[in-house]
């Protein structure tokens, strides 16, 4: 059956809701915090029950809630959102259940639907049945247009508008009941909805025309709402990134220049791949000297040169890691600065930064020591985050952390904030140092493939970002929740450098 999205809006700020029902709406007596009130205890249960009960659920169509798995699903809640993961209610965590937001499940497979619907087509036709009031039919028009060129900017898809017959997306404006089984419940509610690809209905988009539609901050902005179902009607699920289109709760951003966030353009380029520039022709030189070659950069070399494998969905890391909220991507003696301070990405030379190194195979950050870890061969360095300096006393030898002496070469390493253990990758297998005794774990190495299913048996980079771990091996990149061993989203490596 196919999935259908909703938005939603329950107060004077514009937000998207979609109504996913739970399966059965059970109760229990969770562990409460003393300062929140009594009611709060129905609203956790509900919310839980709503949000989080397909967590760990195996072949059963419904699930009881016990203390212990309400506690469970608590912690999955607080790790989703950013707050303490404490699995007791408090008022802060009451507040964020008590916010608008989108009703599907924050913990799903995929960053996509189930099976990963898509078009199988190249061009997609839609047409719009009933416009609504609010805005000239010219206005809708643009609009809807501009929503779907939004993602046929990045991806090789075109979209057409037909004006009679069946298209692949029907789209109207309509209040309450409008032929299915989704009826609009008037002004302030539901927004619209939007199934995933497919025949008959795949596609198809509503709008609740009991809002008021504009283009502007007030009312609801026709744009972000399209885009956001367009979304969907593509194939996209919901988004755990704040900044995504896609992530479950929204309000009005400018709409002036808006493009689609990086989140959004990486999940649609993984289902259909990233839209080829036209080449344009150069008009010839007039006739002349040859102008001279541009000046050599000393810093890099001329093979083989990383620049060249920025945006090739082929490209491989040989290491990632966070440092201060950056995230550095290391290839073959450089790295790749991706920062929330400067637009773009910068290509520096590692040793230009670090004179004692020349080559990173693993890196990892511990920010509650403020040290990143960087390895190279049988040795590695501990760096100041802050200053970006080698710390005295470094290099060490990998034994020093408990490896044995018969590796000589660490693939990728992690630090994983919840448990504070560093895990280290090497071949097929791993280990697990605890940051807090400064010891490597007993009972390793063990198996990728026996702890981590799905991310495949050999890693070549690993990095922690917005609570969620980043497996990459080969081009391809798993998105994981280490909490319940599953795997989001599969991304391509080159997705995190700006390449459209």
């Amino acid at each position: 059956m196919e999935r259908r999205k909703h938005f939603n809006k329950m107060s004077l700020a514009d937000f998207w809701i979609v109504l996913l029902g739970c399966s059965a709406l059970c109760h229990t007596a969770p562990t409460i915090s003393p300062t929140t009130l009594p009611e709060d205890d129905d609203l956790a249960e509900r919310y839980l029950s709503q949000f989080y009960a397909d967590v760990g659920m195996k072949n059963t169509s419904m699930r009881s809630i016990t203390n212990s798995s309400f506690s469970q699903d608590l912690r999955a809640m607080q790790a989703f959102f950013g707050l303490e993961v404490t699995g007791v209610l408090n008022n802060k965590t009451i507040e964020v259940m008590k916010a608008p937001r989108c009703g599907v499940t924050d913990i799903s497979r995929y960053g996509h639907f189930p099976g990963k619907p898509k078009w199988e087509k190249r061009l997609i036709t839609y047409r719009i049945t009933q416009y609504t009031p609010d805005l000239t039919q010219n206005q809708v028009d643009k609009t809807i247009a501009q929503a779907f060129q939004l993602y046929s900017d990045v991806i090789p898809l075109d979209f057409k508008q037909v004006y009679s017959g069946t298209a692949d997306i029907m789209i109207l404006f309509k209040g309450g009941y409008h032929g299915d089984f989704y009826p609009f419940d008037g002004a302030g509610g539901v927004l619209a909805h939007a199934n995933s690809p497919g025949q008959g209905e795949g596609g198809d988009t509503h709008f609740d025309d009991d809002e008021t539609w504009t283009l502007t901050q007030r009312g609801v902005n026709l744009l972000l709402v399209a885009a956001h179902e367009f979304g969907h009607a593509l194939g996209l699920d919901h988004s755990r990134d704040r900044r995504a289109l896609m992530y479950p709760t929204y309000k009005y951003v400018d709409t002036n220049g808006y493009r689609l966030p990086d989140d959004d353009r990486r999940g649609v380029q993984t289902l259909y791949g990233s839209r080829t520039p036209v080449p344009t022709k150069k008009p010839k030189p007039p006739p002349g000297p040859e102008p001279e070659e541009p000046a050599e950069d000393p810093n890099l070399d001329p093979l083989p040169n990383p620049r060249e494998e920025q945006c090739s969905r082929d490209l491989v890391f040989d290491a990632a890691t966070s440092i201060r909220g950056d995230l550095y991507f290391f290839k073959n003696g450089y790295y790749w600065r991706k920062s929330t301070t400067f637009q773009g990405i910068r290509l520096t030379k590692v040793n230009t930064k670090w004179s004692q190194i020349n080559h990173v195979d693993a890196a990892f950050e511990v920010p509650s020591k403020d040290v990143v870890y960087l390895f190279e061969g049988r040795q590695y360095w501990g760096i100041r985050a802050y200053a970006k300096t080698i710390i005295s006393g470094y290099p060490k030898s990998l034994t020093n952390l408990g490896l044995p002496s018969s590796v000589t070469k660490v693939d990728a390493a992690v630090y994983e904030s919840t448990s504070r253990k560093t895990l280290i990758f090497v071949n097929n297998q791993y280990w697990s140092y605890d940051e807090g005794r400064s010891q490597m774990d007993s009972g390793y190495p063990r198996f990728i493939s026996q702890d981590f299913p799905g991310i495949g048996t050999k890693i070549d980079a690993a990095f922690e970002n917005f609570g969620y771990l980043y497996f990459s091996s080969g081009p391809r990149q798993s998105e994981y929740y280490l909490p319940y061993k599953r795997v989001m989203r599969v991304l391509l490596n080159y997705g995190w450098l700006n390449c459209y």
